[in-house]
């Protein structure tokens, strides 16, 4: 192990100040500028736009401690507007840029924000559709070079770095003066929940505590390296991009590269990334990718299928009594195995597993998971593939990793034992608790949500029924609130029905119904892309007319069908025997007994799934609460 210079403890302007002084010509930031074209800037030219645009604030008003929200998809712009926040000695308000305009005045109001950055002309339409519910908003700054507005409040990018340029020509040590003024223990930001239930909350993390969480995981990962290049698709918006991917990038002083899940594929291949952040369903849609593209043929088929048997097997071989597998890097896969299964790996590593790991640009040294979890055999197949995923858990509230598989001990299906620098205890209930550095210490003007939240000696409740394995590794069972209870007070956790079905052939999301119900039953969203498929080979007529899509090129997908497309009975029949055959792996009373088929994907816009592609199922049940009445009519 290296010497690990970059695991250090100060404010976010020392850290960002440092790369420039220190690493001002390594490469920071680096984006598409269109297909195959790409563009980036140094950390020395990073400090320098930070510099302008934190001066045009304080040129507008901003005074230390003030709120400055951004609403922005993940993008070099968004670390701008955040730094810029930051070295202000402002605290950043995170806004999911897919919120409506009535829940982005919310998070305005309660954080009493003053300027808004938005990234394009639709944000600032929703934005300026709702300054009249927002009277503290003063300026709305559009994240564009040439932009101008009628509205006198709304500037461009270019004017408000002209405004800082014009306060540093009048007092050249103002800029200086303000981000030195930062202390560690300052508000950072005010990250606001996604709000499954009631009322949103507001984070409150500070440079200390998001510093002690980045320091937290790099003792634990692998060392960062100078060539390391950290891919960008989750929100900037929340704190598992934010701090695991961008702080740890900051504090190592590496290249991040910026994506989006629809154009993850592609990007993958220009830039090559040799880490990334991600989430269960970004695993399973690449691995689903890999299937459905072998399926196209019967020879390939039967390799793709022998492989991952293949696969499987060495990776079972190599566990230990208590089901560990050593992934650290540059250990040999095949050591003390017999001949003849070292024989087979090396030939379906040599067809198959090396051309996944190309396609994941062939650079690849390891990733995360969390904000769900991640299915036993998934990993398993990954880690059969020679592709390290580094299951974690945790929570906004957290700072996210409070628990991680360690790389030379991975246990498939849990998500590690608590990490160094964090204490955590099993309730009573089951319920995981933790305290740390890395924690918050309130919510942003909640004291009783504040309260709700922390038993009386200082532990976080995490809202998780977990269950503790070998050497204290734990397993997550569901939310507290994701336990379903039939009318006969049998308790059946929702994610275990849903995990059943992460890599099906013809489902996509199942949400189960089961709270004070007879019997469970489902919502059931097909994949609708791959009946697309079945249907034009089949020769099979539907409503062409009533195909909604999202995305472009290879990540273009279908987000809504007709009725007659649902009712189809080929697709009927595939949906029934994926349903079947999970039902076979649950008891009896888990079962699911009837389910309604759907005509769109659950989406961000509908207010149905996180931005990290969790589904909200209060939501889900209310928008579709019509089917769900007729499944329990009498």
């Amino acid at each position: 192990m290296e010497n690990r210079w970059y695991i250090t403890q100060q404010t976010f302007p020392e850290l960002l100040n440092r790369n420039a002084v220190k690493f001002g010509m390594r490469r920071a930031q680096w984006w598409k500028t269109g297909p195959e074209s790409t563009a980036s800037i140094t950390y020395a030219e990073l400090w320098r736009i930070v510099r302008e645009m934190a001066s045009g604030l304080m040129e507008l008003g901003i005074q230390k401690g003030d709120r400055v929200a951004v609403m922005a998809h993940t993008s070099p712009e968004w670390v701008w507007a955040d730094y810029s926040i930051l070295c202000a000695a402002g605290i950043t308000v995170c806004v999911y840029p897919t919120l409506s305009a009535k829940e982005l005045s919310f998070i305005v109001n309660d954080s009493g924000s003053r300027i808004l950055y938005v990234q394009d002309e639709e944000i600032l339409e929703r934005a300026l559709a709702a300054m009249n519910e927002m009277p503290g908003l003063e300026k709305i700054i559009i994240m564009k070079d040439e932009y101008s507005h009628a509205d006198k409040r709304v500037m461009s990018l270019s004017d408000l770095r002209s405004l800082g340029v014009r306060l540093l020509s009048r007092d050249k040590l103002s800029y200086e003066h303000r981000w030195r003024s930062v202390d560690l223990l300052d508000p950072m930001t005010i990250v606001y929940t996604s709000g499954t239930t009631g009322r949103q909350k507001g984070a409150v993390h500070t440079h200390f505590s998001i510093n002690a969480a980045c320091c937290r995981d790099m003792r634990l990962v692998p060392d960062y390296r100078e060539s390391d290049v950290m891919l960008a698709f989750l929100p900037l918006a929340h704190t598992y991009e934010r701090e695991c991917g961008h702080g740890s990038a900051m504090h190592s002083a590496v290249t991040v590269a910026y994506s989006s899940p629809m154009t993850l594929v592609a990007d993958l291949q220009i830039f090559r990334p040799t880490l990334f952040m991600s989430v269960p369903r970004i695993y399973e849609r690449i691995y689903m990718a890999m299937r459905d593209m072998a399926s196209q043929s019967p020879v390939k088929k039967k390799i793709f299928d022998f492989a991952i048997r293949t696969g499987l097997a060495l990776t079972e071989a190599r566990a230990d009594k208590d089901g560990f597998i050593d992934m650290s890097e540059g250990i040999d896969f095949t050591a003390g195995l017999s001949r003849w299964l070292v024989f087979k790996y090396r030939l379906v590593d040599k067809l198959v597993f090396s051309k996944v790991r190309e396609k994941l640009g062939g650079r690849f040294r390891f990733a995360f998971s969390a904000a769900g979890s991640l299915p036993a055999d998934l990993c398993k197949v990954f880690m059969a593939m020679g592709v390290r995923i580094y299951e974690g858990y945790g929570a906004t509230e957290t700072c996210n990793t409070v628990n991680l598989n360690r790389p030379n001990q991975v246990l498939p299906g849990y998500v590690g034992p608590v990490c160094n620098g964090v204490e955590g205890r099993l309730a009573p209930d089951g319920e995981w608790q933790v305290r740390g550095d890395n924690i918050i210490t309130h919510y942003w003007n909640n004291p009783e949500a504040t309260k709700e939240s922390f038993t009386e000696d200082g532990f976080y409740k995490t809202g998780d029924i977990v269950v503790m394995g070998p050497d204290g590794y734990i397993k997550i069972v569901d939310r507290k609130k994701g336990i379903m209870v039939l009318d006969t007070g049998k308790n059946i956790p929702a994610a275990k029905i849903e995990s059943l079905f992460s890599v099906t052939h013809y489902i996509d999301i199942v949400v189960p119904i089961a709270d004070d119900k007879p019997f469970v039953s489902a919502l059931v969203v097909p994949k609708y892309d791959v009946f697309i498929q079945l249907f034009d080979k089949e020769g099979i007529a539907y409503d062409k007319s009533a195909l909604h899509f999202f995305g472009e090129g290879a990540s273009r997908m279908c987000v809504a069908v007709g009725e007659d497309f649902i009712a189809n009975e080929t697709l009927k029949k595939l949906v029934d025997e994926d349903i079947q055959a999970a039902n076979r792996e649950l008891e009896e009373y888990e079962r699911i007994r009837k389910y309604v088929i759907v005509p769109r994907r659950f989406t961000e816009f509908h207010g149905e799934m996180t931005p990290t592609l969790k589904v909200k199922r209060n939501v889900v049940f209310k928008n579709f609460e019509q089917e769900i009445s007729s499944i329990y009519k009498k």
